[in-house]
């Protein structure tokens, strides 16, 4: 390690009290990229576990009780989340929640949805099969949420009828979807979407700005089983809701037409509050402030790599990007081997995402990691970006 790693890696955060303990995870992998899959801990894998038992036990009883518990589960979450309960579905995820919250929109012919190229693919391509996108290039390095707000309502055109927005980038770790944003749009009879895929559980209010739909993953920074995730409809929007596979529940309109998915596994959902009351048990702040301090630190690490280049940031969040040098993963497929390459050779997990002009690398800190971790990653990562 060089002199100025030395130097950052003296300044490291110190390991959450426990943190390591509530996950089985490989303790051979630095698991440095939460924010793709997620982790669930064990108080909340053991819940589910015992749901699962409910359910092989008596059927009958599980399933027909189902529509009532998540009535249940999703009034304890809305309570966590500041939330309507009544404008609240569980969804799978975040690609269910977009197609749901577009279908519900009425579009006329030249209509057009404004999208960015920070975008989740599946997000962006639901909205493709709608209307004509208007993509809107946001540069990574834009310094501020005031910048970033700026260039997408430049982006409009007298045809944009919706904005589909990531509250919190995948790629480059910082807000877009901001609550002035959002006023901005609304001011000009904009209906926004909002991807808040990262929001719950990382965000102490998720729900800030009012957007007009907006979907966000509880197995990321919630705590919650995978297959988990919310999505929230402005009051005057939920009647447009329709389920996009028809159920018994229908005649019941939203929320539980949407949840109703026959004889599937219900019992992440029934579990998913679990994960936001344990994060209330470790100290939600506690952990935000943790969790960021870390990501700051691998930040600065990455940082001395010569050819890297520290992205602007959101104050506060769990993850971090550095842009990579011309030459390193620019498209899909280097990104992708790029990526594969440090998980077999160096047993660590990252994000590496594509760009042209050269890709990022984005790193995200939670309870179970270590300061260690992202010395270890900083301390290899050079050769990779010289070899380019």
């Amino acid at each position: 390690m060089s002199e100025s790693l030395r130097t950052a890696a003296a300044r490291y955060p110190a390991e959450f009290p426990g943190g390591r303990a509530l996950f089985r995870l490989d303790p051979d992998i630095a698991h440095l990229n939460h924010g793709s899959f997620g982790a669930v801990p064990l108080p909340v894998q053991e819940i589910q576990a015992e749901l699962c038992a409910q359910a092989h036990a008596d059927p009958d009883s599980f399933f027909i009780g189902v529509p009532e518990r998540l009535a249940q589960a999703r009034g304890r979450i809305a309570a966590r989340l500041g939330a309507d309960p009544d404008g609240l579905a569980f969804i799978a995820n975040a690609t269910e929640g977009a197609n749901l919250a577009l279908d519900a929109i009425p579009l006329a012919d030249g209509d057009e949805i404004l999208v960015t190229d920070h975008g989740y693919g599946t997000v962006v391509a639901a909205a493709a099969r709608r209307a004509p996108v208007t993509t809107v290039a946001l540069d990574p390095l834009l310094p501020d949420e005031d910048a970033v707000r700026e260039t997408v309502l430049a982006g409009l055109t007298p045809r944009t009828r919706v904005a589909v927005l990531d509250h919190i980038s995948s790629p480059t770790a910082r807000v877009i979807a901001s609550p002035r944003l959002l006023a901005d749009l609304a001011d000009r009879g904009i209906t926004t979407v909002v991807d808040g895929a990262h929001a719950p559980g990382m965000l102490a209010d998720p729900l800030a700005g009012g957007a007009d739909f907006w979907f966000g993953n509880l197995h990321k920074w919630g705590y919650a089983p995978p297959g988990s995730a919310l999505l929230a409809v402005a009051p005057e929007q939920r009647g447009r809701i329709r389920p996009l596979v028809p159920s018994w529940e229908d005649e019941h309109g939203f929320p539980r037409s949407v949840e109703n998915r026959a004889t599937t596994d219900y019992t992440g959902w029934l579990a998913a509050p679990e994960g936001l009351d344990l994060l209330d048990r470790l100290g939600a702040a506690e952990v935000r402030a943790h969790n960021s301090a870390l990501a700051a630190h691998g930040a600065d690490l990455l940082a001395e790599i010569p050819g890297l280049t520290p992205l602007p940031y959101t104050d506060g969040l769990a993850m971090r990007s550095l842009r990579l040098p011309p030459g390193v993963a620019e498209t899909h497929a280097t990104a992708r081997a790029l990526r594969e390459e440090l998980a077999a050779r160096l047993r660590i997990r990252v994000l590496i995402w594509p760009w042209p002009g050269g890709g990022g690398i984005r790193i995200c800190a939670q309870v179970y990691n270590r300061a260690e971790e992202y010395e270890r990653l900083a301390a290899a990562f050079g050769e990779y970006v010289s070899r380019a």
